[in-house]
């Protein structure tokens, strides 16, 4: 056993005042989880902490809350190792290097109920139903149920993983900036249901995304959601599947997303840097006839974004005037960009998606011994040795 001290925010409605700080001591073994503490404060000291929990086991997705600022599942985090990264935050600040108190909050861009109970239903049980989250199939139902290869299906495990517990919405940057947008739990429920290969409605519910100011090409790339998610979903990497998804679907956003997206890959395909200035040009009038004839919404966007021009020449991100002239941009030294493009080369040639969920991530003997991460087992149950 040993002793900890968990820093909980609290907010009780009832009381009419502001959310507030209250720390309580627990005792418990290390290997126990965080909700475990909490669970033993309400019993002991306070029977009005409001926590929400279920199965106590990482499944129901129930127990969602941040700990020490990061978002994750209360019952999937030992309170030894929250303690840990409590005197490790502490310590980078010039703190004490141990015995720090263990804060606990509730999850992040959600309205709180009380203390570390959120209202999932206004943000993500609403985000999650604006994606259609059930199949449209093809035709007439069959008798029975519908049938495709196992094979098929490959691709979607890693989206169907997910237990909603909305760790991933709670840390997501984009999300704070605009609380409009769908979101990442929200989005690869939608990624299961376009890599199924019973939907119908593919170009429909891509389409449909990627023309909403607030769907796939909102997200900003932080891996928030990733750090977050507790079952490996890795909510980013399915959006930018519905990214490239609807690249190869012909489909032309509103919101300029894909020919940002084609002119970064472009512009350093051919420079081997970013080039701020093309990107800018890129982006919103693309290619020569883009620039010859740019289209009325292009000119406008472009005038939009000289107040980011300007502040990338005050923050130096943009230092000299220069870089904002088309075509007056450093190389890169000797044949760098040689290589630059035979990366590119390199990465058309072997265009392979890795399902890291399904590769023997959780000790899967076989799919490792196939990536060559473990030596195969020799005759008589020993290891093949080189000896």
């Amino acid at each position: 056993m040993a002793d900890y001290t968990i820093k909980v925010r609290r907010y009780q409605p009832e009381s009419g005042k502001p959310a507030y700080w209250e720390e309580f001591g627990v005792e418990l073994d290390p290997s126990l989880s965080v909700l475990d503490g909490l669970l033993q404060a309400k019993d002991r000291d306070d029977g009005s902490l409001a926590v929400r929990c279920s199965c106590r086991a990482a499944i129901c997705g129930s127990c969602g809350m941040k700990i020490n600022g990061q978002s994750g599942l209360g019952c999937q985090t030992q309170i030894g190792e929250a303690q840990e990264l409590a005197d490790k935050k502490a310590a980078a600040v010039g703190g004490a290097a141990e015995g720090n108190v263990i804060t606990i909050e509730p999850m992040g861009n959600m309205p709180v109920i009380k203390d570390l109970v959120t209202d999932m239903e206004s943000t993500h049980w609403t985000k999650i139903r604006r994606v259609t989250p059930w199949l449209l199939p093809y035709g007439e139902p069959p008798e029975r149920e519908y049938i495709v290869e196992p094979e098929s299906m490959v691709d979607i495990t890693q989206s169907m993983a997910c237990i909603q517990c909305g760790a991933c919405v709670s840390s997501c940057l984009s999300m704070e900036v605009d609380p409009l947008f769908i979101g990442p739990a929200a989005l690869a429920k939608a990624y299961r249901f376009v890599g199924d290969p019973r939907d119908a409605e593919t170009t429909e519910r891509l389409t449909d995304l990627a023309h909403d100011p607030h769907g796939i090409y909102d997200c900003t790339h932080c891996f928030s959601c990733v750090d977050a998610c507790p079952k490996g979903v890795a909510p980013m990497d399915q959006i930018m599947r519905l990214r490239r998804k609807a690249g190869e679907n012909g489909i032309e956003d509103p919101n300029s997303g894909h020919s940002h997206e084609m002119a970064f890959v472009k512009i350093i395909e051919k420079k081997g840097t970013l080039d701020e200035s093309l990107l800018l040009q890129e982006s919103f009038a693309p290619g020569v006839l883009g620039k010859l004839l740019p289209t009325k919404r292009a000119i406008k966007e472009m005038i939009g974004s000289l107040p980011t021009a300007v502040r990338g020449i005050k923050t130096g991100k943009m230092r000299s005037l220069p870089k904002l002239i088309p075509g007056v941009h450093h190389k890169l030294p000797g044949n760098a960009q040689d290589e630059v493009k035979a990366i590119y080369k390199h990465a058309e040639e072997h265009n392979e998606e890795f399902n890291l969920y399904i590769k023997g991530e959780e000790g899967d003997e076989e799919a490792a011994v196939e990536e060559r991460l473990e030596p195969a087992a020799a005759p008589g149950g020993e290891e093949a040795s080189n000896g």
